[in-house]
């Protein structure tokens, strides 16, 4: 078959990265040991990961009309992302992550500035777009009502939809139900127990588990994928590329069990180089390492 149309619906930031040799105490100054910026956000990331492995992948969100803002469109024009349906705010800083990377990972605080103005209303102006997608993929970094909105319209359109619950907050039975497949990482899962039945939601359940690897559901009973040994150098983006990956397996009409390993691999090589995107993979790259570890 040719290549998947996956649409994010997402949020896309500049991150800002500092190294350390652990994380500071509350009222505490530390020297970091290197800082640098790297195009991020979850739908970002997702975006891209899902490109590199070959698919036709356009992004719905918003930047600001500042620096990083052009800095951020330039970067996923050269990832060959569609961005028609990514606009600037006037008057607007584009949103941010400040990432600190310590003790083997990363701790984050994200400010949303322009992807607060991805509303429902915004969203709807797209709907041909994710009419058209054989996958949408949307994340918690943009307002929690246009996450409503964009699993209506997948609904609406019997568009498959992925829901990747991150950063975690309050979501409606409906929206859950909506989703075709739900990616919490583990701590995801935990505020997700809370707020409704978790055996209805099993059958759509991927959970990430970082170095413990992937759990999904079948007939009701876990199924796990281990992790690949690999030597890490940043774990940022790595549940990113896994949901980008998962994307495209889902999106080439791959079973679940078939695109977790995909999308486990995926992550595997994007934890080996520092930035949320800079290793995410090729699709050469992902199937000469499950070659290399005995999947095919």
């Amino acid at each position: 078959m040719g290549k998947p149309v996956i649409t994010v619906v997402g949020s896309i930031n500049m991150d800002l990265v500092v190294a350390a040799a652990k994380r500071p105490e509350a009222g505490e100054t530390i020297l970091g040991e290197d800082f640098y910026t790297s195009p991020g956000g979850k739908g970002s990331n997702q975006a891209v990961a899902a490109a590199r492995l070959g698919a036709e992948v356009h992004m719905i969100g918003r930047v600001g009309d500042d620096e990083f803002g052009s800095e951020l469109l330039k970067f996923m024009e050269k990832e060959n992302i569609f961005l028609n349906g990514v606009e600037p705010v006037p008057h607007s800083a584009s949103g941010v992550a400040m990432i600190t990377l310590a003790d083997g990972d990363n701790s984050i605080i994200v400010y949303q500035g322009a992807n607060k103005e991805a509303t429902p209303d915004y969203i709807r102006k797209y709907e041909s777009l994710i009419a058209k997608s054989d996958v949408v993929i949307t994340q918690l970094e943009i307002p929690i009502e246009s996450v409503e909105e964009t699993a209506r319209l997948c609904q609406k359109h019997q568009t498959k939809f992925i829901l990747n619950p991150a950063p975690a907050a309050d979501l409606s039975v409906d929206v859950l139900m909506k989703a075709d497949f739900i990616t919490p990482n583990q701590s995801e899962r935990e505020t997700l127990s809370k707020q409704v039945d978790f055996n209805q939601l099993l059958d759509k359940l991927i959970v990430t588990e970082g170095k413990d690897g992937v759990v999904y559901f079948e007939n009701e009973a876990p199924r796990r994928i281990s992790s690949h040994s690999v030597s890490t150098v940043d774990t940022t983006g790595a549940g990113d590329t896994f949901n980008g990956a998962f994307a495209y397996a889902i999106g080439m009409k791959k079973d679940v069990e078939t695109a977790c390993h995909f999308a486990n691999a995926a992550a595997a090589l994007s934890v080996q180089k520092l930035g949320a995107q800079a290793g995410m993979p090729t699709q050469d790259e992902v199937n000469e390492f499950l070659r290399n570890h005995g999947k095919k």
